[in-house]
Parts: C-alpha cells; structure tokens; sequence
C-alpha cells in the first residue's frame, strides 16, 4: 500500500448525500477478486446512460478532474451494503482521500483498510469546500495526514479525526497483515515461551 503523508489535489465535487455502496459500484461488477480495472466501473449508472454512452455532464467524465485525488462527497458516503470493492473502484480511478461530514462505519472502515483516507470536517468547511470549487474548478487543497488537518487555498486549517492505528498504517503505507508481519519475531518470540 503507498504510504499516505501530505497530498494536495484538486477537487471532485459530488455533492450528493446517502450514495450507497451498490451506486459507487453496482452489483453486476463485483464478480472479481481483482481491484485492478474496477475504476472503469466507479458509479458506471451515473456515468453512463443505458446504451453505455458517457453522460458528459456528469462530473467523472468531465476532462478537467483528470488526476484530481480528492473526492468531495455529501453526507453519509457510502452506506448500503459493506462490499469492499467500492474502495478498491475509488482508488482504481485514482483516489487516495475522500472529504465528507460523515461516512458510512463499514465503508470507512474498509477505505482505511486499503489506501483511501475517508476525511470528516465540520458542516461549516465542508460547505466552503462546495463554494470553492463551484467559484474555481482547479482549486486545491492539501490533506496533512501527520498534522490532521485539511489546509483550504486562503490558509486556514481543518482538523479532522483518525483513529491513531488507521493513522499509523496509513502513513507507514501498511495495512493491518502488513503491521502483523512487522511483529512476526514478537510472535514467534510469544509462541516460543507459551510451548
């Protein structure tokens, strides 16, 4: 997993709230173990009309995002079912953070778990957010994984809560194996003395 310390990005606003895990990546396109390739399918009933064709007014298929990392979402991302391949589609599009009010357990949880940092801010900064971008497009913000805070374009700064493991993994670039296996000699230490 990369490690995750400060990145700045534009913004990808989406200001819809409740989106549920199945409108992140419907059913259909769960049929594989394999998170590579899932980004072509990230909100594809959103993306794409009934016959496949690009809706270009949606904001994935608008040029400009190209390489933005930051997803701006409305309240209560990902609720629904806990299906662990909406995480693996974001971050096969190419999003390593997401900035909310608030995020469904499950699905943070599984952000957490492979790269993605789910960001909670205030109503407050999150509105500003949506102006901002509304106002410039190309407007960006730095996430500071080691500091906590979200750095807006006129330099204020918005904290935001992690769990201190989550954090831990993040920014060693490990996920819970890969923390384990750092242990591995502590464990056969512990096995050792328990024979």
């Amino acid at each position: 997993m990369e490690q995750f310390r400060i990145l700045t990005s534009r913004l990808v606003p989406l200001p819809a709230a409740n989106v549920d895990t199945d409108q992140i990546i419907p059913a259909r396109f769960l049929k594989t173990t394999q998170r590579a390739g899932l980004g072509r399918h990230l909100m594809f009933d959103w993306r794409f009309d009934s016959s496949g064709r690009p809706r270009p007014e949606f904001i994935l298929n608008q040029p400009h995002i190209a390489g933005a990392r930051v997803f701006l979402v409305g309240g209560n991302f990902g609720c629904g079912s806990s299906r662990e391949h909406a995480p693996w589609a974001l971050a096969d599009f190419g999003f390593r953070a997401l900035i909310s009010t608030s995020f469904a357990d499950i699905f943070r949880n599984n952000c957490l778990k492979n790269g993605i940092l789910p960001v909670v801010v205030e109503q407050a900064v999150h509105e500003a957010l949506f102006r901002l971008v509304a106002d410039n497009p190309s407007v960006e913000v730095t996430i500071d994984l080691t500091s906590r805070v979200v750095m807006l374009p006129a330099g204020e700064q918005a904290p935001f809560p992690i769990e201190p493991f989550a954090r831990q993994c993040l920014l060693e670039g490990m996920d819970e194996l890969g923390y384990l296996l750092t242990l591995a000699d502590r464990i056969t230490e512990y096995e050792k003395a328990r024979k």
